[in-house]
């Protein structure tokens, strides 16, 4: 009997500290928010992105790039508030699994929150961070806006930062002229630009232009045939 209370006991010591560790974490989190947009606000960080030389507007990009990225990045995109809570959990789970962060589970919008304002480190407070710019940035721009602000702001490998620089830099021409197979291996690049760019490893880009096409396929925006014909295209080019 006591050693059942003494469990018990232990048990919620170590609940009400697991709790308090998290309201720390959300608390500096929330901090390092407020930290990063007062310095410079949302409405200026987006004024500096859509300035840019290269800027390439949702209108310009072919739809089969757009499905591409959501299908491989963030195929409930248009259905969350700036967080996808299936994702978050599926990547803890896996994050426990491993004893260590080897997946995110961010959506597009935390990932353009954390271009926008914060560094690439896997760190806690800047996960909370990134989770009130994206609830800032859903409050005050579409879906498609946000979609536009985050393939110009990511990174395509070969000193590219946006995707008219990689599409001109890769293909020789402006995204809307992009082919389903050029349009297909420009979305796999960014999840790591490091192994998959066409300019370092052929043979790995193919491999997650597969994964992408895979992607599409299962969100059903492909079928099969159109998947094995997107990618037979890259053998006659």
């Amino acid at each position: 009997m006591k050693v059942r209370k003494g469990l018990k006991y232990l048990a919620a010591m170590v609940m009400a500290a697991l709790i308090c560790l998290c309201a720390m974490v959300i608390m500096d989190g929330y901090h390092m928010y407020q930290d990063a947009v007062a310095q410079v606000s949302l409405e200026e960080k987006v004024a500096s992105i859509r300035s840019k030389e290269n800027y390439t507007t949702f209108d310009e990009l072919p739809e089969i790039y757009v499905d591409a990225v959501l299908s491989v990045e963030d195929h409930r995109f248009y259905n969350h508030p700036g967080i996808d809570m299936i994702a978050i959990g599926r990547a803890v789970f896996n994050d426990i699994r491993a004893g260590a962060f080897v997946e995110g589970g961010s959506t597009v919008t935390q990932q353009l929150a954390k271009n926008m304002y914060f560094t690439q480190e896997k760190e806690l407070q800047r996960k909370v961070a990134e989770v009130f710019v994206a609830f800032d940035l859903e409050r005050n721009y579409s879906k498609n806006e946000i979609l536009e602000l985050y393939v110009n702001t990511i990174y395509y490998g070969n000193g590219y930062y946006c995707v008219k620089d990689a599409s001109e830099g890769y293909f020789g021409k402006a995204p809307n002229d992009m082919t389903d197979y050029e349009s297909t291996l420009l979305a796999g690049i960014p999840n790591a630009p490091s192994k998959y760019a066409p300019t370092v490893s052929p043979e790995l880009a193919q491999k997650r232009q597969e994964q992408v096409l895979a992607r599409l396929v299962k969100c059903g925006y492909f079928t099969e045939e159109r998947a094995l014909e997107t990618l037979a295209a890259g053998n006659v080019l």
